[in-house]
């Protein structure tokens, strides 16, 4: 990790949690998806209670964008174009489609639609991260 540049990973994990709360925020309050995740009172927080521990999860979000910022670095550690971008979101967003989507679908009461939603929006928030990230770190 000698060859990684702190200052570029840190600018690039900033970016990115920028554009994952940008994309998410925009997803996430669309009118459809508000209304399926409302089906599910019983698994999700409602708006007030989430305010509440919203701190906790946007530190884990930042944690996570420097952990996939460091990890972009050590592929390319002298920076990459748009096309290492887009990939190394598809890997993450494969990633989080098998680790989180599926997972969540199988572990949580969620119906099918609500799931390809989630699919969705994350496979997207991930290709923008890693766009965001390759952006960044040149």
């Amino acid at each position: 990790m000698t060859d990684l540049h702190l200052a570029r990973v840190a600018a690039a994990a900033l970016a990115a949690f920028v554009v994952y709360f940008a994309l998410g925020g925009a997803f996430f309050t669309n009118p459809a998806m508000r209304a399926e995740f409302s089906k599910y009172r019983a698994v999700y927080r409602d708006q007030d209670s989430m305010k509440t521990v919203m701190p906790i999860g946007m530190l884990g979000m930042l944690l996570s964008m420097v952990a996939l910022a460091v990890l972009f670095a050590m592929i390319h550690p002298g920076g990459a174009g748009l096309a290492a971008g887009v990939q190394f979101g598809l890997v993450v967003a494969l990633y989080a489609f098998g680790s989180f989507v599926l997972h969540n679908h199988v572990n949580l009461n969620i119906g099918a639609r609500l799931t390809l939603f989630q699919a969705i929006a994350y496979t997207i928030e991930w290709i923008a991260v890693g766009l965001a990230i390759s952006l960044v770190y040149r």
